[in-house]
C-alpha cells in the first residue's frame, strides 16, 4: 500500500479536492482485498473401500464454509452438492470433511472439487481430484462390489456390478430375486436392497450375470444382530476360583471369524459357544464386553463368594446293603468340602418310582436309606447344596445301583371254601415280590385239631394257591366244631409267620334271611353294613359265580375292625354273571357270615327261553315251564308276561311273578280254531331303548257289511280284549321281534284261527297275575317245581330277590301263598292290547328287556275240540252264557 508521509516544517500546498480522491482511492482497493476468497489448496482425498467412507482434506486460508460437489466422473453426473460448515485444524491447518457413499467406491470412478464460500461470496473451484473406480477401461474383468459385507437386520445395502469390457449388462439377484438396477458408469450398474432380513448362516448370494449370461460373477452378504448377552453370574464351585456364566438373548447368526468374542474382567474367553469363563481368584466384581462386527454389550456382576456356593457332584459313591436299609458313602473332589455345612438330596429309584429324601451335615459324606424292601433294586443319585447362604443346588452324581437282602416272606393271606360234604379247599393269595422279600421256593400247609389229637403237614410248589381239604374223618371223631389250617411261605432266607384260618366242621345249610342287592358302579361294588360297637372283629368279604357250587373260585378281601362299608373291584368280573358277596367276621373263632349281596357287574337280556307245556282242565288251561338255569338269566329277572296270540292279534293274559305254572281262565273254546300262548321273561322295569322287544305285525281292520263297530257307542267298562274279525287270516304265524338266541324252545306253530263270532270278552278290568308256592321260585335260592294252590298277588311287586332295587337294602322272598280259589290283583293296570296294536306299539309290560319268547299251542286239534264242544263243563257253560249276554251286537 502506498504511504503518505507528512513533513511537519512543509507547507501543505494540495487541495481538498485532491485529499478526498486519494482517500476514495484508498477505500476502494480495501474493498477489492476482501471480495477476493482463498481457493483451496492441496485437496487430498484418503478412502476405506470397507466402510464406504471418502475423508477430504484441503488448506483454506481462513474461510469456514465450503461448497462440496462430487461427481460420478464417466457420465459427469452429480452425486453430492452441499454447502458444509469445517473448521481448521489450528496444528496441521488443514480443514477435513468425511463422506459416505450410498454405493461401494469401488462402483465407479468420482471427482471431487471445492471451493470457499463467504455468504453469497464464494471463490474459484479448487483443481478436480478424482478417486479412481474399478471400472478404468484398464480392468476388463466382471466385478461385483462390495464383498463379504456384514450388516444388522434392517438395513439397506447398495451391490454394483462392473460387466467385462466389451460385454453388456445382465442382471443382479439377491437370492432368488431380481433386482431393479441404475446405470452408473458405461460399465458399472447398481441395486439397492431395503430392510433386510436374516441371512443363512452361510450369508446371502448377491450374483451379477451378463447378457446373455454367459459369465457371472457375485458377492456374499451376512445379515445378522450385534451381541445382547443376558443372564450373567458367577459364581464358585472350589470355594476359591470364580466360574461366570451367560446367555445369549438372541442368535447373532453370525459364526466362525464374524461371530461374537466375549471378555471376562478385559481377559478374552477362548471359546465362543462355551458361554462361560473361569477366574483363577475371586474378585467380587465382574464385568462382560460381548463384541461383534455389528457392535458390543457389556453386563456387570458382584457378590461375596460365600453368598454363591455351586457344590460339584459327589464321586466315587459307595454302598453297604442290608435287608431294609442301605448305607450311602461318596467322596468330594475339593478338601474345602470338609468344613462346609451342607444340605444334600439323595434320589431314590425303584420299580419305576421316584423319592427324594434329605440329610444335613458339616461336609456331609454318606446317608442311611431306611425303610427299604428287601430283595429289591434301587438306584441313587446324590446332590448337596449350601446350608448358609443357599445360592443353589450343585450337579447330581452319577447314577449308582445295589440291591437289598432277602427276608423272610410276609405270612400269606388265607381264607378257606367249604362245600356241604366236609370237603373244601384252602387257599391263599400270591404274595407280591414286596411281600415274598425273595425267591418263594414253596409253601407249607398244616391242618391240625387239638380235640381229636390231629395235624398233618404237606409241602407245596411256589406256584400252588389252593390245597384241597376233606374233613369227612375228623368230622365223625370230633364234637368241636373247627379244624385249623396253617399255611406258611418259604423263600432263601427263611419261612414267614404262619396265617391261619379256623374251617368250620358243622356248616348250617339255613341262607341269611336276607339277601340284598348290591348295585355296580364304576368302581365297583359298593357295600354298607351296620357296625357293632361292642364288636371288635375284623372282616372278610368274599364273592364268586353265583352259579358255581362246587369248590368254587373264591375272591376276598380283608378289612380292619370298625370298618361299615368298602368297594369291592375285581379285573375278573363280567357282564352277564350274578355273584354272591358275603362279609364275615375275622376273629379267632371259625368265620361268622354276617350279611349276604348279589348282584350283576352289567344285566344282559337273558340268553334262553322258557321251556312250554299246557295240560287242559275242563275249559281251564294249565300252563307250566320250566325254570331257566342261573347261568343263562344273565340279570334278576322280575317275573313273565303270558300272551294269547290269535291271527295277527297279541293279547296279554298276565303276569306272573317268579312262578312256573299258571291257570288260564279268560280262555274260550270258540275264540279260534288253534290259539298259541307267549310268554316272556320281563328283566327289569326301565325301558331300554336298545334292547328290542316282542313286536306285533299288525293287520289292517276290517268293517264287514253292516257290522261295523264305528258307529256304534263305546262301552268304557268293557275292555276289546280281541277284535272282531269276519276274514281269512294270513296263515303265517305272528311271530315275536327278540334279540338273537339258539336256544329258543318255542313249539311249531300251525295255522292261526279264523271264524271269530264275538266282539268281546267281558273281564274284571284287571289282568290277571298269579303266583304259586313261592318255593317254586327260581330266583332267591330256592328248588324249581310247584305244586299246591296258588292265588294272585295283592301288589304289583313281589319283595322277591329279583325286584330291580335302586339300593342294596335287604329284599325279602315272598310268602307262601294258599291254594284254593283266585281273586284279581286290585292294584294292578290293565294292559290292552288292542290300544297298543292299534298305535303301533306293544302293551306296557312289554317296556322292559325280555328273553326270547317260548310259545305253545292251547287248544286240541279240530275232532278233539269238537268233542269237547258236544260235553262243555257246567262252569264253562255258565261261563259261556254269562259271556253271551255281555257282548254287543
Amino acid at each position: 500500500m502506498p504511504r503518505l508521509s507528512v513533513s511537519p516544517s512543509s507547507k501543505p500546498n494540495c487541495s481538498p479536492v485532491w485529499l478526498i480522491s486519494v482517500l476514495l482511492g484508498l477505500l476502494a482497493i480495501h474493498t477489492n482485498a476482501k471480495d477476493v476468497l482463498t481457493v483451496p489448496q492441496q485437496v487430498s482425498l484418503s478412502a476405506n473401500m470397507y466402510t464406504q467412507h471418502l475423508t477430504i482434506s484441503w488448506l483454506g486460508g481462513a474461510a469456514t464454509t465450503f461448497d462440496l460437489m462430487i461427481l460420478r466422473t464417466e457420465l459427469n453426473e452429480t452425486v453430492f452438492y452441499e454447502t458444509v460448515s469445517v473448521t481448521m485444524n489450528q496444528v496441521s491447518g488443514r480443514h477435513q470433511w468425511n463422506w459416505t457413499s450410498v454405493e461401494p467406491l469401488q462402483c465407479t470412478s468420482l471427482s471431487i472439487k471445492i471451493r470457499s464460500r463467504d455468504g453469497q461470496t464464494t471463490s474459484e473451484w479448487s483443481n478436480t481430484q478424482i478417486l479412481q473406480g474399478s471400472d478404468l477401461p484398464s480392468n476388463e474383468e466382471l466385478q461385483m462390489y462390495p464383498q463379504d459385507r456384514i450388516v444388522p437386520v434392517g438395513a439397506n445395502t447398495t451391490f454394483c456390478c462392473i460387466v467385462e469390457e466389451g460385454k453388456l449388462f445382465g442382471t443382479i439377484r439377491y437370492g432368488n430375486t431380481v433386482m431393479n438396477t441404475t446405470r452408473l458408469s458405461r460399465r458399472s450398474f447398481a441395486a439397492t436392497v431395503v430392510n433386510q432380513e436374516l441371512s443363512g448362516k452361510t450369508g446371502t448370494n448377491v450374483v451379477c450375470f451378463d447378457n446373455p449370461k454367459t459369465k457371472l460373477t457375485g458377492a456374499v452378504v451376512f445379515v445378522g444382530y450385534p451381541p445382547l448377552p443376558t443372564d450373567f453370574v458367577c459364581e464358585t464351585r472350589d470355594l476359591t476360583s470364580a466360574v461366570c456364566q451367560w446367555n445369549e438373548k438372541r442368535d447373532t447368526n453370525l459364526y466362525r471369524k464374524r461371530g461374537t468374542r466375549y471378555s471376562l474382567n478385559k481377559r478374552f474367553s477362548p471359546e465362543e459357544k462355551q458361554k462361560e469363563c473361569s477366574v483363577a481368584q475371586w474378585e467380587g466384581n465382574f464385568t462382560l464386553v460381548a463384541v461383534n462386527p455389528l457392535g458390543q454389550y457389556s453386563l456387570t456382576d458382584s457378590a461375596e463368594i460365600n453368598h454363591r456356593v455351586h457344590p460339584v457332584a459327589p464321586v466315587n459313591l459307595t454302598f453297604v446293603v442290608h435287608a431294609w436299609n442301605a448305607s450311602v458313602l461318596w467322596q468330594w473332589e475339593y478338601n474345602s468340602y470338609s468344613s462346609l455345612a451342607l444340605d444334600c438330596q439323595v434320589e431314590l429309584a425303584s420299580q419305576g418310582y421316584k423319592t427324594k429324601r434329605t440329610f444335613s451335615g458339616v461336609g456331609l459324606r454318606s446317608v442311611v436309606l431306611s425303610d427299604l424292601y428287601p430283595d429289591e433294586d434301587y438306584s441313587v443319585q446324590v446332590c448337596c447344596g449350601a446350608q448358609q447362604n443357599f445360592w443353589k443346588w450343585g450337579s447330581w452324581s452319577k447314577s449308582f445301583s445295589f440291591k437289598t437282602n432277602n427276608y423272610v416272606p410276609d405270612a400269606p393271606d388265607v381264607w378257606m371254601w367249604m362245600n356241604k360234604d366236609y370237603t373244601g379247599q384252602v387257599i391263599w393269595k400270591p404274595l407280591t415280590q414286596r411281600q415274598s422279600h425273595g425267591l418263594i421256593t414253596g409253601y407249607e400247609v398244616t391242618l391240625w385239631s387239638p380235640e381229636v389229637n390231629f395235624q398233618h403237614t404237606e409241602f407245596f410248589s411256589p406256584d400252588t394257591y389252593a390245597v384241597p381239604v376233606n374233613l369227612t374223618q375228623i368230622a365223625t371223631r370230633s364234637s368241636d366244631n373247627k379244624v385249623m389250617a396253617t399255611v406258611i411261605a418259604k423263600n432263601a432266607a427263611g419261612v414267614s409267620q404262619p396265617a391261619s384260618v379256623l374251617i368250620p366242621l358243622r356248616l348250617t345249610d339255613v341262607e341269611p334271611l336276607t339277601v340284598s342287592r348290591a348295585v355296580y358302579t364304576d368302581r365297583g361294588f359298593p357295600l354298607f353294613w351296620q357296625h357293632n360297637a361292642n364288636d371288635t372283629c375284623a372282616y372278610v368279604v368274599e364273592w364268586y359265580e353265583a352259579s358255581c357250587k362246587w369248590d368254587c373260585p373264591v375272591e376276598w378281601i380283608k378289612l380292619a375292625a370298625g370298618n361299615t362299608n368298602v368297594t369291592i373291584k375285581s379285573a375278573n368280573f363280567q357282564p352277564g354273571v350274578r355273584y354272591n358277596i358275603s362279609l364275615y367276621s375275622n376273629s379267632s373263632e371259625a368265620p361268622e357270615l354276617l350279611q349276604h349281596w348279589q348282584g350283576y357287574m352289567q344285566e344282559l337280556v337273558p340268553s334262553s327261553s322258557v321251556l312250554l307245556s299246557t295240560t287242559q282242565q275242563d275249559s281251564d288251561i294249565l300252563l307250566t315251564w320250566r325254570e331257566i338255569p342261573l347261568v343263562n338269566r344273565r340279570g334278576f329277572l322280575l317275573g313273565y308276561n303270558i300272551y294269547i296270540s290269535g291271527g295277527s292279534q297279541l293279547t296279554l293274559l298276565g303276569n306272573c311273578i317268579h312262578m312256573h305254572a299258571c291257570f288260564i281262565i279268560t280262555f274260550i273254546t270258540i275264540c279260534c280254531r288253534k290259539c298259541i300262548s307267549l310268554v316272556h321273561m320281563v328283566q327289569k322295569p326301565e325301558w331300554d331303548s336298545s334292547k328290542e322287544v316282542l313286536v306285533v305285525i299288525p293287520e289292517e281292520d276290517e268293517d264287514e257289511e253292516g257290522l261295523g263297530i264305528g258307529d256304534e257307542p263305546v262301552d268304557t267298562d268293557e275292555p276289546t280284549s280281541l277284535r272282531y274279525y269276519n276274514q281269512v287270516v294270513d296263515e303265517r304265524p305272528i311271530r315275536p321281534r327278540f334279540p338273537d338266541s339258539s336256544d329258543s324252545s318255542a313249539s311249531s306253530l300251525d295255522s292261526a284261527c279264523t271264524d271269530v263270532t264275538y266282539t268281546g270278552i267281558q273281564t274284571s278290568g284287571s289282568s290277571l297275575v298269579f303266583q304259586l308256592d313261592p318255593q317254586g321260585s327260581s330266583e332267591g335260592g330256592g328248588g324249581g317245581g310247584g305244586g299246591g294252590g296258588y292265588r294272585p298277588q295283592m301288589q304289583s311287586r313281589a319283595p322277591s330277590d329279583d325286584i330291580g332295587l335302586a339300593s342294596p337294602e335287604p329284599f325279602l322272598e315272598p310268602q307262601a301263598a294258599s291254594a284254593g280259589g283266585y281273586k284279581p290283583q286290585s292294584s294292578w293296570h290293565f294292559d290292552s292290547p288292542v290300544e297298543a296294536g292299534e298305535s303301533g306299539r306293544l302293551a306296557p309290560s312289554l317296556g322292559s328287556p325280555t328273553s326270547v319268547a317260548s310259545t305253545q299251542f292251547l287248544l286240541p286239534d279240530e275232532e278233539e275240540y269238537a268233542e269237547e264242544k258236544r260235553q262243555p263243563s257246567s262252569s264253562a257253560a255258565t261261563w259261556f252264557t254269562n259271556l253271551l249276554s255281555s257282548t254287543k251286537p
